[in-house]
């Protein structure tokens, strides 16, 4: 069992990523939020590389949702230490509680540091990130680097509340550090030839060409937002915003509506793990 430094604040590891598929449930302490998650391996030849936080936290007279996907990509080493370091380190800056969006990216940057410095431990691969963290129950905080997607339902409609980073749309950055992007007859852009995502965690033969800081975006969570969806690409390469967001609305029970999503996205031939959280604000 692990814990926040500083907070005593309990933090268990909810998923091993090994298994093939993972499911359950949670609320918050008044029981008025309510999560489900759903994480199912996909057909590729190697273990499970999706890892998740679903979590609520009491820390400093406040109430913490923590939720995130993190889907690794040659191995699940970096995944598992996002797992278990990214948000302990985002709630470790002193500057949190007065400017979230700017400890956020701090975190993001002095984590991906450590997974470099590490690399012996973690591996070569690497992994995207999308966080949410509810505060109160009131202000959502979404930061993600590369793929994973955060969306919420406001009155119906889906609202993308985090930036797909491709190498297409960051091709002068790239380029910029010296790398390129190839566009293979058949398959998608690539960083190097190698990398379908243009910011992430680790990669460190890769990392002078790739970004690891965040997109952030934050929201009130007012009458209008019913609930938020994160979910690893294996869900959004084969389902949209807006129909994942119908799915969800149909389904009040928060775990059915994950386990509602994964199964779409494998009936509709998805090939790559597929984890999906779904948080519901409203009853």
């Amino acid at each position: 069992m692990d814990s926040f430094c500083c907070f005593g604040a309990s933090y268990s590891k909810l998923v091993g990523g090994r298994s093939s598929s993972s499911s359950g449930k949670g609320k918050s302490h008044e029981g008025l939020i309510k999560y489900g998650f759903s994480l199912i391996k996909g057909k590729a030849n190697h273990p499970m590389e999706d890892y998740h936080v679903a979590k609520f936290v009491q820390i400093q007279g406040h109430e913490l949702g923590l939720f995130a996907i993190y889907d690794g990509h040659l191995g699940d080493g970096v995944p598992a230490y996002l797992q278990k370091h990214l948000f302990s380190n985002i709630l470790k800056e002193e500057e949190f509680w007065v400017d979230p969006n700017r400890s956020i990216s701090k975190a993001y940057e002095r984590t991906d540091q450590a997974i470099l410095s590490h690399g012996s431990e973690v591996g070569r691969g690497g992994s995207t990130a999308v966080t949410a963290i509810l505060i109160n129950g009131q202000k959502l905080l979404v930061a993600n680097v590369g793929d994973s997607r955060a969306v919420i339902s406001r009155g119906g409609k889906a609202i993308q509340m985090s930036t797909d980073h491709e190498p297409n749309t960051e091709r002068g950055s790239i380029e910029h550090r010296g790398g390129f992007v190839s566009n293979m007859p058949g398959d998608v852009p690539r960083v190097n030839g190698q990398l379908a995502v243009s910011r992430a965690f680790g990669d460190k033969s890769l990392k002078l060409h790739l970004r690891s800081d965040p997109d952030i975006q934050d929201t009130n969570i007012d009458n209008n937002v019913h609930f938020l969806i994160l979910a690893s690409d294996g869900l959004w390469k084969v389902v949209s915003n807006q129909e994942a967001v119908d799915i969800a609305t149909r389904i009040k029970d928060p775990l059915k509506a994950a386990k509602q999503l994964t199964t779409e996205a494998l009936k509709r031939d998805s090939k790559d793990d597929i984890s999906c959280i779904v948080v519901r604000f409203k009853a």
